[in-house]
């Protein structure tokens, strides 16, 4: 079943008249003959949960706009920054106007006056991409001025960052979009309310792969998206698998697949050499490769249970080979280079686990260096502006508790006949040899 990567089955669905042929744009003329209120009221009842990360539902997040507000934005976030996710340049690259169908139809629920896209510094060439799609779009009256005859207008603009992690973040991303750093503002006033958004208006943020599932969902009903996946979980989600794996690539599939499933039998995994697994790239809690987690259903709940998040579904797998000692350091490494520095613990933190890391990974650590980045990383947690701070902090504590024995091989005391010779003491005289 494939609702977004439709362009495997489907040649030049990115042209406009392939996208049309196969029922595109569909969805907003439907909008278009509902008052915004009822499209809002559909996508809620459809279940669909953000796929940018925090899974909130997005029909409630469209609900918070105030109707009053005269200006409103749409900013769809193209950035795609997390380690090992992929499945929104597919998509962007393969079905683009279903994204922006599903933009405009998001705008016309909040009656938004422009919707943008914002998109990583990399991807320049899915911009130019974009900026025709926009184009045709236009020429053909789904967007810019007096949509379909509506008396609406809402023009679409590209806007592309510079490369950095942090803009992945919403209201780093907003920032950024105004054209000062992009650093995580303090909330509230969120996005959504009066103050918060872009330009200080109220702005609904929502994830490529979210806005793509809206025209299906206007065109199929609520209640048959709701049937797919799970009673939590509605729908289907682009896995994107790398790492130790055959087959490598996006999957898409009902949320609540099991992990052995996508693993296994699609990206052709050996269940007896799978490590460890990060369910949601660098910034989500890593998990052993057990038969307990490998039979978990791929769901935001059921990842709660495993004590890790599902986020974007960037799932990178590591195979028994791998020390996760110099996963926690390279994670770490990631994380410290890309702290907006914005706050104190995020800042500093990083900066100390990559310091200790670095003198475990080069034998020179002791025991309670591995307690002393530990106790960092708990501390980290739970006290920044944005996530990135507890996501820094993941990839240590949980490398430590899952994986103890790969770190205590660092720090362990070396047999005696290993030992380095001792070294003069420092500013002590010593003696010349003898002629």
């Amino acid at each position: 079943m494939r609702l977004l990567l439709r362009n495997r089955d489907i040649p030049d669905l990115h042209r406009l008249s392939v996208y049309q042929a196969n029922g595109g744009y569909e969805g907003l003329k439907k909008a278009l003959a509902m008052k915004p209120a009822e499209v809002i009221d559909e996508v809620k009842a459809s279940g669909l949960r953000g796929r940018g990360g925090a899974g909130f539902p997005a029909g409630v997040k469209w609900s918070f706009i105030p109707q009053e507000e005269p200006i409103k934005y749409v900013a769809v976030n193209a950035d795609e920054s997390e380690t090992g996710t992929f499945k929104d340049r597919e998509i962007m690259e393969g079905n683009p106007h279903q994204m922006l169908e599903g933009a405009l139809i998001c705008a016309w629920a909040i009656q938004a006056t422009a919707v943008y896209i914002y998109l990583r510094g990399e991807f320049w060439d899915i911009g130019d991409l974009l900026d025709g799609c926009i184009a045709e779009a236009e020429k053909a009256g789904f967007a810019g001025e007096n949509i379909l005859g509506s008396g609406w207008s809402c023009p679409v603009y590209t806007h592309l960052g510079a490369g950095a992690y942090i803009c992945g973040e919403e209201s780093a991303m907003l920032s950024s979009l105004e054209g000062v750093l992009g650093q995580p503002r303090v909330r509230p006033p969120f996005p959504a309310q009066k103050g918060g958004g872009l330009y200080r208006e109220a702005t609904v943020v929502n994830n490529v792969e979210t806005l793509t599932n809206v025209p299906w969902i206007l065109t199929e009903g609520a209640d048959a998206f709701r049937a797919i996946g799970t009673e939590q979980s509605a729908g289907t989600k682009v896995f994107c698998v790398s790492g130790h794996v055959p087959r490598p690539g996006n999957y898409e599939l009902p949320l609540g697949t099991p992990f052995r499933e996508l693993l296994v039998d699609h990206a052709g995994c050996d269940p007896d050499n799978i490590k460890a697994i990060l369910p949601s790239g660098g910034s989500g809690p890593i998990v052993p490769g057990t038969d307990e987690v490998l039979d978990t259903p791929l769901s935001y709940e059921a990842m709660q249970g495993l004590g890790t998040i599902l986020g974007s579904a960037s799932i990178i797998v590591m195979d028994n080979s791998v020390d996760m000692t110099w996963v926690a350091s390279k994670v770490t490494k990631f994380f410290t280079h890309e702290s907006c520095g914005k706050c104190t613990p995020c800042r500093e933190g990083t900066y100390w686990l990559d310091k200790v890391l670095d003198r475990i990974l080069e034998g020179e650590g002791k025991p309670e260096d591995v307690q002393l980045i530990d106790n960092v990383a708990k501390n980290m947690a739970g006290t920044t502006l944005c996530a990135l701070g507890d996501f820094a902090a993941n990839p240590i504590i949980h490398t430590i508790s899952n994986f103890p024995d790969d770190f205590n091989a660092h720090v362990q005391p070396k047999p005696e006949e290993e030992q380095p010779a001792a070294r003069p003491a420092r500013g002590g005289r010593r003696r010349r040899a003898s002629a």
